[in-house]
């Protein structure tokens, strides 16, 4: 095991948080595996041996626990050794059974072997054969001789360098680890990396905006599952700490994504429901019965050549074009939200406005079945891996005053709101909404609900021209049922001019400066 390094410092001389230094460590692992594996290959080698150690860290933590309490106790070294051999031991505080082979202590006593890639894929078989839940949960990325074995056992040894287990914060920090790599991926596979990673901000808007604070949630589209995850966070916080009350369900269509989100829940301590196996929602729903609270979900945007059945009783509102699957997302979500629950889509800027394949027909469908909600511009560059300009629909099947915790009737109203000026750039091509943004739009929904939260908070609802507008159908209608929050919202007032705050034009100052541009 390579020395304990000390912690470095930021740049203005304080100690790194842990949460950094595991980061600095896992993405030097990373660099191991960069050059004779491609992303795809590497980053899943890498998120399976941080799964696996983390397993192991757990059940050996368990298992000191017990053999402390055991000796406190005075009970013999037999009986002892019979009980850590126990397995309820284990599974009464929801830490996996991890058998004596696949352990991280035989895995580095194993590095110096010629054959550490198979042995490392049988202790992941192991594992997976011991534990039901973690059928097929591993990459099948090891096992075949393709990984260097010097490459391979200097991750190994870099990684066990990284604490998994102790306190709740060491927990979180792991989850936070866990979610800083699916980012890195994300960000270094470009186009194809967004396929199980929707950015942060983007998705802490959704949740904010839903509120759920218990009941189901469901993401049909759940990539690593990070939607759900913040759903968990958002609950917890909300509700001392703890996950009661709240049930989390998705579906994937990748299978290595789908692994990816079963494992990303399992390190958040998370009970979920992700099916037995990775699928196609739109091809073959594995919740057919399903009606949750809250549905969420950041799908593709306007994917193309989609396996549509016309007899599908999910197109309530119209049958969607298959050229195009924005509105088979759109009702599919419909489909899943039950009686007072509401739900969050991410999709193109062109499904407010888009008048082929039938869309325009389903959209004044949706409108005039009072199923929509909230409209919200997003800003541009938010996701690195298209330039699509994006929006956020916010649905109801209620907009009664007791649907929801609200108290203001909605019914037949629709809120727009403008918010592709918020937030910052936090590079050169990727744009992020800051806490003061996602505050200031989950705000306004919630005034205009008429909340707990927002009662809580005192706020209440008006319109703010170049910010929201509240429309009636009739004006919607009217204007051809575009839901664009720009045809709405009217430009904010222009402020007059201060003109005793503008210094007096110094003339000769002013010839200066000409005389300098054509020197």
């Amino acid at each position: 095991m390579p020395p304990q390094e000390k912690r470095p410092a930021d740049a203005r001389g304080r100690r790194r948080a842990p949460a950094e230094d595991i980061k600095a460590i896992v993405w030097r692992a990373a660099d191991k595996l960069r050059g004779p594996l491609d992303m795809s290959r590497y980053s899943d080698v890498l998120l399976g041996l941080i799964f696996l150690k983390f397993l192991s860290d757990a059940f050996e933590e368990r298992r000191r626990e017990v053999a402390e309490k055991l000796t406190e106790d005075g009970v013999s070294e037999g009986l002892t050794a019979a009980l850590l051999e126990d397995r309820s031991v284990y599974s009464s505080v929801r830490v996996h059974w991890i058998p004596e082979p696949a352990r991280w202590a035989s895995i580095v006593a194993n590095t110096e072997s010629p054959g550490l890639d198979r042995f490392i894929g049988e202790a992941m078989e192991a594992i997976m054969r011991e534990n039901a839940s973690l059928a097929d949960i591993f990459p099948p990325s090891f096992g075949r001789d393709l990984i260097d074995r010097t490459r391979l056992a200097e991750v190994v040894l870099l990684v066990a360098g990284v604490p998994f287990t102790g306190a709740r914060r060491a927990q979180e920090t792991l989850g936070e680890v866990y979610e800083y790599l699916l980012d890195r991926f994300a960000r270094a596979e470009g186009r194809r990396g967004g396929e199980f990673s929707s950015p942060p901000s983007v998705v802490r808007l959704i949740v904010q905006a839903l509120e759920p604070y218990g009941g189901k949630v469901y993401d049909p589209a759940c990539g690593a599952g990070g939607l759900l995850v913040e759903a968990v966070r958002f609950a917890k916080a909300h509700g001392g700490g703890r996950q009661a009350g709240l049930t989390v369900l998705g579906q994937e269509i990748s299978e290595r994504t789908w692994r990816l989100a079963r494992m990303n829940l399992v390190l958040h301590r998370i009970d979920g429901d992700l099916s037995t196996r990775w699928a196609d929602t739109l091809a073959d729903d594995r919740q057919p019965s399903l009606q949750a609270d809250f549905v969420m979900s950041a799908p593709p945007f306007n994917i193309r050549d989609w396996s549509r059945d016309r007899n599908d009783v999910r197109w309530e509102y119209g049958l969607p074009p298959t050229g195009n699957a924005n509105y088979a997302w759109l009702q599919h979500v419909l489909s899943k939200t039950g009686e007072g629950g509401s739900a969050g889509i991410v999709l193109a800027n062109g499904s407010m406005t888009s008048r082929s394949g039938g869309e325009y027909e389903i959209r004044r469908a949706m409108v005039e079945g009072d199923v929509v909600a909230c409209m919200i511009a997003l800003p541009s560059q938010l996701f690195r891996s298209t330039q699509i300009p994006a929006c956020l629909w916010l649905l109801a099947k209620d907009k009664s005053p007791q649907s929801n915790g609200g108290t203001a009737d909605r019914r037949g109203q629709i809120l727009f709101v403008d918010a592709r000026e918020s937030g910052v750039m936090a590079d050169r091509t990727e744009r992020v909404l800051a806490e003061a943004d996602l505050r200031r739009i989950a705000d306004v929904y919630h005034a205009w609900r008429g909340t707990a939260s927002a009662r809580a908070a005192g706020l209440s609802y008006e319109n703010e021209p170049g910010f929201c507008h509240t429309a009636d159908v009739a004006e919607v209608r009217e204007r051809g049922y575009v839901l664009a929050p720009g045809r709405y919202v009217s430009a904010p007032p222009v402020l007059p001019r201060d003109r005793s705050t503008v210094s007096p034009i110094d003339p000769a100052t002013l010839m200066r400066d000409v005389y300098a541009l054509f020197r």
